[in-house]
């Protein structure tokens, strides 16, 4: 079966590789059809996983670096790694499908690749059986299967990054989804992504403290049909007892100021979403490696830079805008009122209208009517 198999020949940062023909080139989180997949809608994934990576290779204590793709369909990803890295590290390409054991052999082959293995094994059982100082999880659909045996299979300062496509569950579409998932409650709204980002990686947070390990975020984000996060990790007690302090549930008071809402949401999240010093390290990183998302990649790592010191949750100038009765002034109004009063104001990923800052809700309605252009003239 596996050689009657029709390929096309791409090509994804500097790396050329072979994958089956697809039916369904739509971009978006695809369709399984029996084959291993290759989604070009994924390269910003990839991309970003390339600029981390090396950031590891470049300033891990190791002197050789073990990497793991785990669930690697065609293998591209471990392809990538192999070609467009620099230092001294071996990789895995894992999936336990055989046709894509099949094509992951082929690509090694055909590039006569010295420093790639390829496995044909269930993720947990080999997670169980090595040790990884990177350890990347991107499955279709929910990665909570695989985290607990990722936590016991990465080293002390290893990075481990975790994909999730089932955002439905994580922004409060589904909510038994998540419960039964993630055990935290989401909340469908406006700040829905943060919120199931932020969901995800308190679930990771849990599933490292429980082994007396702790996190680091790295990188945390929601883009297109997926969320994704980077988190260093570190293999000691203070380091867990800090991660555990951070996972809380929050009351839907406190998200939504203006709504008199019952209940909570969570537990998630409360930490910072990045590491800034470490983002500014990538930002070097990115402008250096040849990236087909390199455009849109250092866009999102400014977002992250700002974003880093932004307290949790955000507003959107619609939403305010709506509440106040007013039109919504343009951000460039909106952060120059901010800054003469000296109150900080940030950008976020998560909506390009949207705004973080650290302000009294009183204070952000204040600023905000002054904001609007002829306000006086705007209440509706």
């Amino acid at each position: 079966m596996s050689t009657s198999i029709r390929y096309q020949q791409i090509t994804e940062g500097s790396t050329v590789f072979f994958a089956p023909e697809q039916k369904n080139k739509d971009k978006g989180p695809g369709k399984k059809q029996g084959l291993p997949f290759y989604n070009p809608a994924m390269e910003l994934n990839r991309d970003f996983s390339i600029v981390v990576v090396q950031w590891l290779l470049s300033t891990g204590q190791r002197k050789h670096f073990s990497l793991l793709d785990g669930l690697a369909a065609t293998g591209v990803r471990g392809l990538r790694f192999s070609n467009e890295l620099s230092g001294s590290f071996d990789v895995i390409i894992n999936d336990w499908s055989e046709e894509s054991f099949f094509v992951m052999q082929k690509n090694v082959k055909e590039k006569s690749l010295k420093n790639i293995r390829c496995e044909n094994q269930n993720l947990n059982s080999l997670l169980l059986e090595e040790k990884f100082d990177y350890i990347d999880v991107d499955p279709f659909g929910s990665p909570v299967s695989f985290v607990d045996a990722a936590m016991k299979s990465i080293r002390h300062q290893g990075v481990l990054a975790v994909s999730a496509t089932d955002t439905a569950g994580l922004c409060g579409v589904y909510p038994k989804v998540c419960l039964r998932r993630y055990a935290a409650h989401p909340l469908h709204g406006p700040i829905m992504h943060e919120v199931g980002l932020r969901i995800l990686l308190g679930f990771v947070a849990r599933e490292a403290a429980k082994h007396e390990v702790g996190i680091q975020p790295i990188l945390s984000y929601k883009t297109d049909h997926y969320m994704r996060l980077y988190v260093q990790i570190h293999r000691n007690i203070p380091s867990a007892n800090k991660t555990a302090k951070r996972i809380q549930p929050i009351s839907k008071k406190d998200v939504y100021p203006f709504k008199d809402e019952p209940g909570f949401i969570g537990p998630l999240w409360t930490g910072s979403l990045h590491d800034k010093k470490i983002i500014k390290m990538l930002k070097g990183i990115g402008e250096r490696k040849t990236v087909g998302t390199k455009k849109k990649m250092m866009k999102l790592f400014s977002l992250f830079e700002e974003e880093s010191e932004a307290p949790l949750f955000y507003y959107t100038t619609n939403e305010l805008g709506s509440l106040l009765r007013c039109s919504p002034p343009k951000l460039e109004e909106l952060w120059e009122t901010f800054h003469q009063h000296d109150l900080p104001i940030f950008r976020t990923q998560f909506d390009p209208t949207g705004f973080k800052t650290p302000a009294s809700f009183d204070e952000v309605k204040t600023l905000f009517v002054k904001s609007c252009k002829n306000s006086e003239w705007n209440y509706v």
